[in-house]
């Protein structure tokens, strides 16, 4: 099961640790944000222990003004063993009593300056993203023209070549060797580069080399959503290819169908221009302009229109 620590919380919004060092190597498995209003005013029935509590002023607010007792009741029944961090928004002061609780669960407690509501939105979406359904897939992925194409094919087909060929081009890579993809919403896969090579390139005779060094900022980029999945296969005589393009083939990542496209690879044809046209031939069939089936309809038109050799012949 996909999780986050809270440690990377910590890191990637700059939160103040207010408690609960020793916390920091909890697992977030839920991307859903808790605000725990009903809490403050001891319902518990339904608390969502498992998730991040967020406190902002209007929990706060209604919590300053409980008696003693019950401000160091709530935040007892706040701090249990499943609840991954505590963070206070808006700069929003920490509680004494959720010091004291927080401590004694070894639950970390946050501190940040950033509004409630537009916090807890950033943090929701951060958890979506890393929790999405994932899986990895060997290939190379490429920005071209802003879609985001999924070069497969085996091992030592020109994959990494041709990517490099695109970036010297002006586009910007996104991974090379292994591209991880998460659904984080309906029929949309975003991929990335996993950390340990981000940036980096295998060329063959080469060795391993650092794109973002060589080519600067411009020539890589975080994570783009993948819109083609362009598969290099070795070039088969017998075997015969889609010269029209009306057959539009598809394969299914994690549920979600996306385009597929079979480019043979033999000595003279050049990957990287074929890619860059079929990147702007899929953005031009989403605008509604599709060759193919244009030169389909005339071709057509053209045959019903032709009289036959036997109406010639009377």
């Amino acid at each position: 099961m996909s999780y986050v620590l809270v440690k990377k919380i910590q890191d990637r919004f700059s939160l103040q640790l207010k408690a609960g060092e020793e916390g920091l190597g909890r697992k977030i498995y839920k991307s859903d944000i808790s605000r725990p209003g009903l809490e403050m005013a001891g319902y518990f029935t339904f608390y969502p222990s498992e998730r991040i509590q967020v406190l902002g002023k209007t929990e706060l607010s209604f919590f300053n003004g409980l008696e003693k007792a019950d401000r160091i009741d709530r935040m007892n029944r706040l701090c249990t063993e499943e609840t991954p961090a505590i963070i206070a928004a808006n700069g929003m002061e920490v509680p004494v009593e959720l010091y004291e609780a927080a401590d004694k669960m070894g639950i970390p407690v946050f501190r940040t300056s950033i509004a409630t509501t537009r916090f807890s939105g950033m943090l929701a979406n951060f958890l979506e993203s890393k929790l999405a359904p994932m899986t990895a897939v060997h290939g190379v992925l490429v920005d071209v023209y802003g879609i985001g194409i999924l070069i497969t094919g085996k091992s030592g087909i020109g994959k990494s070549e041709t990517a490099l060929e695109l970036v010297k081009r002006g586009h910007r890579l996104v991974a090379d060797d292994l591209v991880e993809i998460r659904q984080v919403a309906e029929n949309i896969l975003i991929g990335t580069s996993p950390e340990l090579i981000e940036h980096l390139l295998e060329i063959r005779g080469v060795g391993i080399i650092d794109m973002m060094t060589l080519f600067g900022a411009s020539a890589i980029k975080g994570d783009i959503r993948i819109s083609i999945v362009l598969e290099l296969e070795d070039w088969v005589l017998e075997k015969t290819y889609d010269r029209l393009g009306l057959d539009e083939e598809k394969i299914k990542i994690i549920g979600t169908e996306l385009t597929k496209l079979t480019v043979p690879v033999r000595p003279g044809r050049n990957l990287a221009v074929i890619i860059e046209v079929a990147a702007m031939d899929y953005r031009l069939k989403r605008l509604g302009v599709n060759a193919a089936r244009d030169f389909s309809d005339k071709l057509d038109n053209v045959i019903g229109s032709k009289p036959s050799q036997m109406d010639e012949e009377e």
